[in-house]
C-alpha cells in the first residue's frame, strides 16, 4: 500500500432504500466517522414506487458537509470519493441534467405484466443466457417498455437513464455514465461486460437505445469533483470521484464475497434479502432453468457475484414486530423498533422449531428469487390454538432462513460458510436458524458500513492506494470477520425434514396468489 502525501482518508457513499450515507475511512479501512439521513420515497396505487432525484442529491450532499464538520480538513485529506446506491430503477434525466420526473425504485411493480409477457417469449432465454439475469418488475428494462407504453411523452422529453448512483455520479462529476453492474446485468453480456444489442432488441428497447450512458469501470477510471458539487458538499474541486458498482456488489464485496480460496456464500439481510456466490470465470456462472437470478460483474477482471434475491427480507421482521408495537400502542404503550429487538431472543426461546411454514412474501412487488411472481405474498401455514405470538416471530425468522436455502439450492451446492451482512447480521437467533436451515457455517463481518467500504475500496484501488482488490480485501476485510456460527445437528436435521415442505407450500399456493391478485383488481 502507498500513501499520498497529507491526503490519507476515503469517503464511501451508500445511497441505500432507507438510508442515504456517507462514511470516512482511512487507508487501512478504519472507519473514522459517519453522517447518514433516512431516505424517503412515494407508494402509488397500482404498485408504484418513486423517489424525488433533487431531494436525494441534496440529502447526499448534506452528509458529505455533515462529515467536513466531524473531520479536521476533511476536504484537503480526501483522496477520493466513491458512490453506490440501491440498484434498479430507472431515475430520468434531460438534455440539460435536469430530472424528468420522478425516479423510480427497485420496489416499483407496475412493470409485472411486461415481465411476464417477455418471459413468455421464446427469445427470452437469449437474453437470460447473455446478460446471467432472470427479468423482474425492479429492473430497468421492463420499466422503460412500461413507460413507452403508457407515458412516451416522459421518454419523450428524456435524454439518459439512470439508476441512483450513477445519478450522484453525475451530480458530482457532471459525467453521464452507469457502471459495469448494473449496465450488464440489464442490458449486456456478461462475457464482454458491455451492452449487448441482442438483449436491448428482446427487451424491445431498440428505439430508446439513444438513453443509455456509457459503461464507466471505477475500478479502473474515476472523474473530477465538479465546482457546482464542490461548492454543495464543501470538499475540493477536482478531487477523484469513482462511480461504485451497484449496492449489492458493494456489501458483498466489503463483506467478504471475494475470496477465490474458500468460495464462500454471501447474505445480505436488510430491506431485501440478497444470496450470493463468487463465480471464478463466466464460464462458473450456473443458470436454472426457471431463468431467475441475477448476475452481477465485480470488480475484478473474470470475477462475478451471482446472487438470487428474496424480495423482502427485514421487511418481514419489520411487519411482525409491527404487530406488537401497534398493540401495544392501542394499550398507551410506545415501543421503538429497538426496543422491541431485544425481545426476539426471548419469544423464540419459548417456541418450538419449525411448528409453523412462514412464506416471507411481504412486499407488494411479489416475489423474484428463486421465482418470478408478482402476485406472491406471505402468509403462515398450520396455524392452531396453542400458537402464540412467539411462534409467529420464530416463524418468519425460519421463513428468512427457508428462503436463503431456496436461493442458494438454485445457484448448486450449498456453500460451506456463508458471510452475513445487513440490518439483521447482529440477531443471534437469526445466525442460529440460518446456520441450522442451510448447514453452512455463518460468520459475520464487524464491518458497520458494509457497502460504503465495498464502494472505497474500489476507489483504493482505482486510483493506486492497493495494487489489486486481493491485496485491498487482505488488509480491509479479513481482520474483520468473526469466528461463526455451526449448525447444531438437531435443528439442522429438523428444518432439513420440513424445507421441502416449506417449498412444497410456495409452489402449491402460486394459483392462489394469482386468484387472490385478480380480486384485488375489482
Amino acid at each position: 500500500m502507498t500513501t499520498n502525501g497529507t491526503r490519507d482518508l476515503l469517503i464511501g457513499i451508500d445511497a441505500g432504500t432507507s438510508v442515504i450515507k456517507s462514511i470516512v475511512f482511512d487507508t487501512a479501512g478504519r472507519q473514522l466517522a459517519s453522517a447518514a439521513l433516512p431516505n424517503r420515497y412515494e407508494t402509488l396505487p397500482g404498485g408504484g414506487a418513486e423517489q424525488d432525484l433533487t431531494r436525494t442529491w441534496a440529502d447526499t450532499a448534506t452528509t458529505l458537509r455533515q462529515l467536513t464538520d466531524r473531520i479536521p480538513d476533511l476536504a484537503s485529506r480526501t483522496i477520493a470519493i466513491a458512490v453506490t446506491g440501491q440498484g434498479d430503477g430507472t431515475w430520468l434525466i434531460d438534455r440539460d441534467g435536469e430530472p424528468v420526473g420522478s425516479g423510480w425504485l427497485w420496489l416499483d411493480a407496475r412493470a409485472a405484466p411486461i415481465v411476464e409477457e417477455i418471459r413468455r417469449r421464446p427469445e427470452d432465454r437469449l437474453r437470460f443466457e447473455r446478460t446471467g439475469t432472470g427479468l423482474a418488475a425492479c429492473q430497468q428494462g421492463p420499466q422503460l417498455v412500461h413507460m413507452a407504453r403508457t407515458t412516451p411523452e416522459i421518454l419523450e422529453r428524456a435524454a439518459t437513464a439512470f439508476h441512483c448512483q450513477d445519478w450522484l455520479y453525475f451530480r458530482l462529476t457532471g459525467q453521464r455514465a452507469t457502471d459495469p453492474s448494473e449496465g450488464v446485468f440489464s442490458f449486456g453480456d456478461l462475457r464482454t461486460r458491455d451492452y449487448d444489442e441482442e438483449v436491448i432488441d428482446v427487451l424491445g428497447l431498440t428505439r430508446l437505445r439513444r438513453l443509455l450512458p456509457p459503461i464507466v469501470d471505477g475500478a479502473r477510471e474515476s472523474a473530477g469533483l465538479s465546482a457546482a458539487a464542490a461548492s454543495a458538499t464543501g470538499l475540493r474541486a477536482g478531487t477523484p470521484v469513482v462511480l461504485g458498482y451497484v449496492d449489492v456488489a458493494c456489501t458483498a464485496l466489503g463483506a467478504g464475497l471475494f475470496d477465490p480460496q474458500a468460495r464462500p456464500g454471501c447474505s445480505i439481510v436488510g430491506s431485501t434479502g440478497m444470496h450470493m456466490r463468487l463465480a471464478t470465470s463466466h464460464d462458473d456462472v450456473i443458470l436454472n432453468d426457471d431463468a431467475t437470478g441475477y448476475t452481477m460483474c465485480l470488480p475484478v477482471p473474470g470475477m462475478y457475484a451471482q446472487m438470487q434475491s428474496n424480495m423482502a427480507a427485514t421487511l418481514n421482521i419489520d411487519w411482525v414486530l409491527g404487530l406488537a408495537a401497534g398493540i401495544l400502542a392501542s394499550q398507551g404503550i410506545s415501543r421503538t423498533p429497538a426496543e422491541m429487538i431485544p425481545l426476539i431472543d426471548e419469544w423464540i426461546g419459548t417456541s418450538r422449531p419449525a411448528s409453523l411454514i412462514y412464506q416471507p412474501y411481504v412486499s407488494e412487488a411479489g416475489e423474484r428469487g428463486p421465482f418470478v411472481d408478482a402476485n406472491a405474498r406471505a402468509g403462515f401455514v398450520g396455524i392452531s390454538t396453542r400458537h402464540g405470538y412467539g411462534d409467529l416471530v420464530r416463524a418468519v425468522f425460519e421463513g428468512l432462513a427457508f428462503a436463503a436455502r431456496d436461493c442458494y439450492a438454485a445457484m448448486g451446492p450449498m456453500p460451506a460458510e456463508i458471510r452475513l451482512t445487513g440490518g439483521a447480521a447482529r440477531s443471534t437467533a437469526l445466525r442460529r436458524i440460518l446456520a441450522a436451515a442451510t448447514g453452512a457455517k455463518v460468520r459475520t463481518s464487524a464491518r458497520e458500513e458494509a457497502g460504503a467500504a465495498g464502494a472505497a475500496m474500489i476507489a483504493a484501488v482505482s486510483i493506486g492506494l492497493y495494487p489489486s482488490m486481493a491485496a485491498c480485501a487482505a488488509e480491509w476485510v479479513d481482520p474483520l470477520l468473526g469466528g461463526g456460527e455451526v449448525p447444531e445437528p438437531s435443528l439442522a436435521q429438523t428444518y432439513g425434514e420440513v424445507f421441502p415442505v416449506y417449498a412444497q407450500a410456495s409452489a402449491a399456493l402460486r394459483p392462489v396468489w394469482r386468484a387472490m391478485s385478480e380480486i384485488r383488481k375489482h
